[in-house]
């Protein structure tokens, strides 16, 4: 594949893990015993990695992108 064609950002496979259906339903029952505010900081962290920004100093959102409608 030439580089035009190559994803910008590719999947680390290695750092994921296939789980069975059983192991997969376990997972999710750890986090639904969390709070909502518990699972919400983890969601942030998450983000501040996937998208390389410091948890502490998120970027600010680009409200240009945006217009207000008055009804």
């Amino acid at each position: 594949m030439d580089s035009k064609h190559t994803p910008l950002f590719r999947l680390d496979r290695n750092a994921f893990k296939a789980h069975t259906a059983k192991e997969a339903a376990a997972h999710c029952q750890y986090y639904l015993q969390m709070s909502w505010r518990e699972r919400l900081h983890i969601a942030a962290y998450l983000n501040s990695v996937a998208y390389n920004y410091d948890l502490a100093n998120p970027p600010r959102m680009d409200k240009t992108a945006f217009k207000k409608r008055n009804f």
